[in-house]
């Protein structure tokens, strides 16, 4: 029924009032004594309605309540599995340092190492070198005054 049959069927013609129209239709059927069954079919038609809608307004709350549960429940896994995996790969990346650090430390102690090496070895040439110029030094003077030795015998 729409709004403006409602409003038309509202005032009747009634026996009591003699035609003039004056009382509404459910004042005549209360008079009467008689149950306005569109007007309770339209009002029970309405509440049903109304159940309905407001029963469709609760499931739709209750799934986005549901989704919303189940976003939060995902979003917290995900963050929690993003968490441990950072957890892993900070303990990684520590292990990788400290193995670069040692790594690093070994090659300094290995080119100490060399080094010390090398610097022996050049302190031993350096006094072989010496002892040889000692020594040539040695054999020029003893050829030299063994020289002198013969020119003195060869002169006398």
């Amino acid at each position: 029924m729409t709004t403006q049959s409602l409003a038309l069927s509202e005032n009747m013609e009634c026996p009591l009032c003699l035609g003039e129209g004056k009382l509404k239709r459910t004042e005549v059927l209360d008079r009467l004594g008689v149950k306005d069954f569109a007007r309770v079919a339209q009002l029970s038609a309405e509440e049903a309605f109304r159940l309905l809608q407001q029963k469709h307004t609760h499931d739709r709350r209750d799934a986005w309540a549901r989704f919303e549960s189940e976003l939060a429940r995902r979003t917290a896994e995900i963050e929690q599995r993003h968490r441990d995996e950072l957890q892993t790969l900070g303990g990684r990346l520590k292990e990788f340092e400290s193995a670069a650090r040692v790594a690093d430390e070994r090659k300094a102690l290995d080119v100490q190492r060399v080094r010390t090496e090398l610097e022996t070895k050049l302190r031993s040439g350096e006094s072989q070198r010496e002892d040889l110029n000692r020594r040539v030094e040695d054999y020029f003077r003893e050829i030299t005054q063994l020289l002198r030795e013969k020119f003195e015998l060869a002169s006398e």
